[in-house]
């Protein structure tokens, strides 16, 4: 299991910068002394964004596994995942706003 954070960590920049900003969110969590729900809510934000690049990662490498030809099956697989993990990292920007936002008035 820490094999494939370390793997996804190590050969994913998408995956380096969510990670970034999940520090910075957790960070700004302490900052601005937010309430322990809302640091839950920041935490359950950041794994899903986190698990979301995890699964897309795997759905490229098994749909590489199976091919090195165009599909357009496997093209859909691909951006379907890749479309979960932009929902996902949106859906992050949205709950920052709402949380963050009352603390440095936006």
């Amino acid at each position: 299991a820490f094999n494939g954070i370390i793997y996804t960590f190590s050969t994913q920049p998408n995956f380096k910068i969510h990670t970034l900003a999940a520090i910075v969110a957790i960070s700004a969590s302490f900052i601005f002394n937010i309430s322990p729900v809302e640091k839950l809510v920041i935490i359950f934000t950041i794994s899903l964004v986190l698990i979301a690049e995890m699964i897309n990662t795997s759905i490229e490498s098994v749909v590489d596994l199976l091919t090195d030809k165009f599909h357009q099956q496997a093209k859909i697989a691909k951006d379907v995942s890749a479309g979960m993990v932009l929902l996902s990292a949106f859906v992050s920007l949205l709950v920052a706003f709402i949380i963050f936002g009352k603390y440095i008035n936006i």
